[in-house]
């Protein structure tokens, strides 16, 4: 019930909407995360590009000067059209003529209208893989499981284009900064201005050119015809002929885009890094882009460094790199999806003890099978909870193999909300997700297991048929044999080891249901720091992950509580009532009652009035049963035929004697709790102050 209360509050939460729960039985699970896998693209990002920036090497265009960059256009295309009127009447000049005339330089007008034009013509970068049979091509995209090796990939960032007024023939060519700067002619601008847009956050893309003449092209045409029509080795044949074109290339422009986060996703990388959360960024996109993505979304920090690991291909280049890692400190990890298969075969625990001191982890070209495989590494090697998180089908394996699964629905449908234990609608909802419900959820579960188990035999009989964790069905088992063995010994030693029971009948059913069920039950309404202040402060979430909210340690704590409590209400029955022996049902019974009741406020620490309703509820309901079940407070009603004295139970004797025991179960804990708050207080008590 309790975990399902946690369940219905995080869907009635305004501030999350759309937000549902699949999985009722795992929420406190969300108070305890280690680390956090999340995809790129529809995950952090909206998938959508933006133009942002036109660089021309010596001058800068940004968003807020497009207007010029439209200006300079219609002026170049102005001055062609009359140059063209001018000479249409006289003969168009030959292709040997206007290569031999001298080079002039160029105007920013027509720069920008080269560069502007090589955008229009080459405008799209799709990879193509080769058919297993070898016959047809067919176009995948960047994220699903296939080879991302480069020997089966090939780029259409290309384009050729003969203007029909002057008959030149051009090649222009696209593509990213790192591949680029080897194709095009030196420069000295080239590299710097990719840096500060890289910084920036955004996409770089160098655009080039070439010019041929007519035996220039046919030579190549012919060349690559006859490379399509190899038999063996086809791809390397037709790329060595395109790479011969990608040599010396002018260049035209960088343009700078943005692939636009999501809102507010920036604030939730950084709350869940403060938080203690290791955040690994899983994506099949190239290196280049994913680094770009994880700048951008301060995924990686401003302060920290970034260490690309090199590609390697066999054992020995993986040491070396891994040395070479090795003694890097503080820095975040970006490597590609065969470099880390490498890493994987032969050096998994040294490659996963490494990469979890990063602070954060970028795995790029990474299949749907690789990912499900780092979260199975990662849960065999640290023992920690992991989270995935994601919005496409390729993200399923990766979200039901971690130990809690969160789908995102996107623009790529539904599959991994719907096979996810909680979906959301978007990634900003994660953090108050984890920071405000996992918090209240582990911490009231942990509040309800400890006082199910201190309540006694039947409720720990309940949890434990019920699909519990291990350790709450653990701490279950134990305490129940500890009640029975304790009050077995206690109470059969004072009749002489006779089999007469304590409590008969209703009063154990009513004790684990109605005389104690609201109370602790009220405890899921119960917070230790507000809302606001769990989102302010992402630090408080640190102490979660160490579970020591609910362990071997509390178990312990709670069964000598029991057995103390149990002791004095007991033997200070015994020792007050020696007169009245015949009463000691209805004296040790009172007692237990108040002192669960009080004990239930001993652990409260923010109080709502369904709490106190609660609270004044039980106690009614036990003070109003005394008129129907006064044959339950007798010793054994057939052997002694004693029955409940109603005279008795009014008279200030009765009242200060049960108070005197119940004051003296439940004081030294009060006093405990006291010191410790004064002298070890929790992280928290400074924000509730």
């Amino acid at each position: 019930m309790g975990k399902a209360a946690y369940g219905w509050m995080i869907m009635k939460d305004d501030n999350i909407p759309g937000t549902v729960v699949r999985t009722s039985t795992i929420p406190e699970e969300l108070g305890r995360l280690v680390y956090l896998l999340t995809d790129k693209t529809g995950t952090l990002t909206q998938n959508e590009m933006i133009f942002k920036r036109l660089h021309l090497g010596t001058v800068s265009y940004g968003t807020d000067t497009m207007d010029e960059i439209q200006s300079h256009i219609i002026s170049s295309y102005s001055q062609m059209h009359s140059q063209s009127s001018g000479n249409s009447t006289s003969s168009t000049p030959s292709r040997k003529t206007q290569s031999s005339a001298p080079k002039v330089r160029k105007s920013v007008s027509s720069r920008i209208h080269e560069a502007v034009k090589a955008i229009a013509l080459c405008h799209n970068v799709t990879p193509v893989y080769e058919s297993r049979t070898g016959v047809t091509a067919e176009t995948e995209y960047a994220e699903v499981d296939q080879d991302f090796s480069d020997e089966n990939r090939t780029y259409q960032a290309s384009s050729p284009d003969e203007d029909e007024s002057t008959g030149e023939i051009t090649f222009y060519m696209k593509g990213a900064d790192v591949a680029m700067s080897t194709i095009v002619q030196y420069n000295d601008w080239l590299e710097e201005e990719c840096g500060n847009m890289a910084r920036e956050g955004l996409r770089t893309l160098v655009v080039a050119k070439k010019s041929l003449t007519e035996e220039q092209y046919q030579d190549f045409e012919n060349r690559y015809n006859q490379a399509k029509l190899s038999i063996h080795d086809r791809a390397l044949k037709v790329a060595a002929v395109v790479e011969s074109l990608e040599r010396e290339m002018e260049l035209l422009c960088l343009t700078g885009v943005e692939d636009q986060l999501q809102t507010d996703v920036r604030p939730t990388l950084e709350m869940l890094r403060n938080a203690g959360i290791k955040i690994w960024m899983l994506t099949g996109d190239k290196l280049e882009t994913a680094t770009c993505i994880a700048k951008s979304s301060h995924l990686v920090s401003r302060t920290q460094d970034v260490h690309i690991f090199r590609p390697v291909t066999n054992r020995g280049e993986a040491h070396l790199e891994l040395n070479a890692f090795r003694r890097k400190h503080d820095c975040a990890l970006v490597i590609s999806g065969d470099s880390l298969e490498v890493c994987l075969k032969y050096y998994e625990h040294e490659f996963v003890e490494l990469a979890c001191q990063c602070p954060a982890v970028v795995c790029c070209r990474c299949s749907p099978t690789q990912k499900a495989h780092i979260v199975k590494l990662l849960q065999h090697h640290t023992g920690k909870r992991t989270c995935a998180i994601g919005d496409g089908g390729n993200d399923v394996s990766m979200i039901q193999a971690a130990d809690c699964g969160i789908g995102i629905e996107g623009k790529e449908g539904k599959q991994a909300s719907l096979a996810a234990d909680f979906s959301i609608t978007q990634f900003k909802h994660i953090g108050r997700l984890l920071m405000v419900h996992g918090r209240n959820s582990y911490k009231r579960s942990a509040a309800l297991g400890q006082f199910v188990m201190h309540r006694g035999l039947i409720i720990s009989t309940m949890q434990c048929t019920a699909h519990g964790s291990i350790l709450s069905n653990l701490v279950m088992l134990s305490f129940k044999m500890c009640c029975l063995l304790f009050f077995k010994a206690v109470f059969s030693s004072v009749f002489y080891f006779a089999s007469v029971p304590l409590y008969q009948g209703f009063l154990m059913v009513g004790y684990a249901t109605i005389y104690t069920m609201f109370p602790v039950f009220s405890l899921v309404l119960d917070q230790d720091v507000k809302p606001e202040m769990a989102l302010l402060y992402p630090e408080l979430y640190k102490d979660l992950t160490k579970g020591r909210s609910l362990s071997f340690k509390t178990f312990f704590i709670w069964v000598l509580i029991s057995i103390y409590q149990g002791g004095i209400l007991m033997y200070g029955a015994l020792l007050l009532f020696e007169s009245e022996f015949v009463h000691v049902v209805a004296i040790s019974f009172t007692a237990l009652i108040l002192t669960e009741l009080l004990m239930v406020a001993l652990t409260i620490r923010t109080w709502h009035w369904l709490m106190v309703v609660a609270e004044f509820l039980s106690l009614g309901c036990y003070v109003a049963s005394l008129a129907f079940l006064n044959e339950y407070f007798g010793i054994g009603r057939v052997s002694f035929g004693a029955f409940l004295d109603v005279a008795f139970i009014t008279t200030v004797t009765f009242l200060w004697k049960v108070s005197a025991i119940t004051v003296v179960s439940c004081l030294p804990l009060y006093i405990l709790k006291y010191l410790k708050r004064k002298f070890s207080p929790p992280s928290y008590s400074k924000l509730t102050s």
